[in-house]
């Protein structure tokens, strides 16, 4: 197998220590022997200070989180978060959504927005992701995301991806399945930059166009394919549509073919919430507060856990091209929401 790509390593702890960061070595180093590239090392902990991850002053190999801070610990910490370095965190927004919440977003958007990156809302959340910001600690132990899309580079039907994601979630299972704190695999497609690492780049080529197949149930055989067949599900285990992090959907939503009407349309059949999706300057925080307010309905009347992830250069608005400096992010003229 190809392009066995492991996203997240991520080991979710109440407390960084030597032991914690010596088991993470321990798992990478047995995934790479068995042929698998490790992209990012992850620890979300469960002792909710900002500045007592960013205090760690660990290497930029690791991604740290606090996971799910409530509003008042969000608040408290919210300059601590802005002036720190890679920690991320959501906020819980299932029993309701205020303009307090939108205006924690803005702030941030108005004095770092590079940290848009590190912060989302969450509905109904699934503990144990290794996904961030959505990551959230829950029990002691590690999870394992991938980035099953380069498995589909070569595939020519979506069952030959199939076969090569059973394959990789076996490998993975019989690698680690022994370890006690080995919490699972979250089996969510997750895109990165183009060609091999786009999810969009596999739809268009087994379906002729994106904006054709989101009225066929494509998206739905995957989703329910990467549920069901998984030996150990973790977390999410749905369809990511990142509007910035998958270039070619990065395309899409230039051309008008993701307005954030289909981002939720298919978040509520097989995908996850709103990520990475960019709003200007100018777009009203009213509009986003009605945007939030229907992901958590929706989230409620359908069970499923969402997301939102809006993401601001903090300089652009709608109608101008964005500037985020971000190598995951890629640079679209904005759009009204």
């Amino acid at each position: 197998m190809d392009n066995k790509i492991i996203r997240s390593i991520c080991y979710f702890t109440k407390e960084i220590n030597h032991n914690t960061l010596k088991k993470i070595e321990e798992i990478k180093n047995s995934a790479e022997s068995n042929g698998y590239l490790i992209q990012t090392k992850r620890i979300c902990t469960g002792n909710n200070s900002i500045r007592e991850l960013d205090n760690l002053n660990m290497d930029d190999s690791f991604f740290l989180s606090t996971g799910t801070l409530s509003r008042e610990a969000a608040t408290k910490q919210l300059d601590d978060f802005l002036n720190s370095g890679n920690v991320s965190f959501n906020i819980d927004i299932t029993n309701s959504v205020t303009k307090n919440d939108v205006d924690i977003l803005y702030k941030i958007i108005e004095q770092n927005p590079k940290k848009t990156f590190n912060f989302s809302f969450t509905v109904n959340n699934a503990s144990s992701t290794p996904f961030f910001p959505a990551a959230d600690y829950s029990l002691e132990g590690f999870s394992i995301g991938l980035q099953s899309t380069n498995l589909a580079f070569n595939c020519k039907t979506i069952e030959e991806w199939f076969r090569e994601k059973r394959n990789v979630w076996k490998d993975l299972y019989d690698l680690f399945g022994r370890r006690n704190d080995f919490i699972g695999i979250d089996s969510s497609v997750a895109p990165l930059f183009d060609r091999e690492g786009s999810f969009v780049n596999f739809i268009k080529k087994t379906n002729g166009t994106f904006e054709k197949a989101v009225t066929t149930d494509i998206f739905i055989k995957i989703s329910e394919y990467i549920k069901n067949e998984n030996p150990k599900p973790v977390g999410l285990c749905g369809l990511m549509f990142p509007c910035l992090e998958d270039f070619e959907l990065a395309d899409e939503y230039e051309r008008g073919n993701f307005s954030i009407e289909r981002n939720l349309f298919l978040s509520l059949h097989s995908g996850l919430g709103i990520d990475t999706y960019p709003i200007g300057i100018d777009e009203p925080g009213s509009r986003i507060l009605e945007v939030l307010e229907l992901l958590r309905g929706l989230s409620k009347k359908h069970a499923k856990p969402l997301s939102a992830r809006f993401v601001s250069d903090g300089i652009s608005g709608i109608g101008e091209i964005s500037q985020f400096s971000n190598k995951y992010l890629k640079d679209v003229k904005i759009r009204k929401l």
